[in-house]
């Protein structure tokens, strides 16, 4: 029995899974950061992971460099575009979220 229509399957659920979880962080996070944090790891994932199940869909062949190339274009362009739209959210003036302090002495009524 051939192993690749498996890898393939997983690797193409995974990369849904990926997706999935980076829309949800973007509806769920509180701040523009940690929403570029959720979408830029999901989707940096989750196209890895399409990719690497298409490289195993065409096995050796000449697609497969393409696709290699492919992949590491965007394992290069992928961070350095989340970079550039995190410096210009911060040199704009966008605040990061911090997360409300309780009061001290255990008072939750103030």
């Amino acid at each position: 029995m051939n192993a690749a229509p498996w890898i393939e399957f997983v690797l193409i659920f995974l990369g849904m899974g990926f997706a999935l979880l980076g829309n949800i962080g973007v509806f769920v996070m509180p701040d523009p950061y940690t929403r570029l944090q959720a979408s830029a790891t999901c989707s940096t994932t989750s196209v890895i992971s399409v990719i690497l199940a298409a490289m195993a869909a065409s096995g050796f062949s000449p697609t497969t460099g393409k696709l290699a190339i492919i992949l590491l274009y965007f394992l290069v362009s992928s961070p350095v575009a989340t970079t550039i739209i995190a410096r210009y959210a911060w040199e704009s003036g966008v605040v990061p979220w911090r997360k409300p302090r309780r009061p001290r002495g255990g008072d939750v009524s103030a």
